[in-house]
């Protein structure tokens, strides 16, 4: 088929949900154990790289130059706007940085909208650690990493220098001046890299 963009994620199955609330009463059989799951990973990664399609999020491949633009603005911490039930966005408004929230049952958001009403969308406005731990957290996911300054910037203090540098030093970060990214090492296990960063 040839394409120029895969998304593969790997299903998580949260408490509260549908899926954890059937996994919880043994029904969803056959799911492969977390170290199948780790070596699917780094087969998915192989096989990706080698078609032509290397990782640019660790859920993400694409050709160079395919890269999704809508999904970058993301994890680049930009502005975008959520529109729909449940949506969400965030926007930067006289320099503050806020998040917004539509409301989350869609027959009462139709209802409104088919009645010319503007469906509430509540916003919180983000202080200066939150956006910053929202862009670490979001911008890690992303080969080309975060920029230590922006995220200074944000939060007023640098990242951890410690926890940095032991990362770095067992082969899960890599450090060029500002930029701190996750290497191939470093992608599959970015949770315990954001708990020990989010941490410190």
């Amino acid at each position: 088929m040839e394409p120029t963009h895969l998304s593969l994620y790997q299903l998580t199955i949260e408490a509260g949900t549908a899926f954890g609330d059937r996994h919880a009463r043994g029904g969803l059989l056959g799911l492969p154990s977390e170290d199948l799951a780790a070596d699917l990973f780094e087969v998915t990664q192989e096989m990706c790289g080698a078609a032509g399609l290397p990782a640019y999020e660790v859920s993400n491949h694409a050709i160079p130059g395919q890269e999704s633009r809508h999904n970058m603005i993301y994890w680049q911490a930009g502005d975008y706007i959520g529109i729909g039930p449940g949506a969400h966005g965030r926007l930067t408004k006289n320099s503050k940085r806020g998040a917004t929230e539509a409301h989350k049952a869609p027959g009462k958001w139709l209802d409104l909208v088919e009645k010319g009403a503007v469906p509430e969308v509540a916003q919180v406005d983000l202080s200066g650690p939150d956006q910053a731990q929202e862009y670490l957290l979001m911008g890690l996911r992303v080969a080309g990493g975060i920029d230590r300054a922006r995220y200074r910037t944000m939060c007023g203090r640098d990242l951890p220098l410690a926890a940095l540098d032991d990362m770095a030093g067992d082969g899960f970060l890599d450090l060029h001046g500002d930029n701190v990214r996750t290497t191939a090492a470093g992608r599959p296990i970015l949770n315990a890299i954001l708990r020990k960063l989010v941490a410190g």
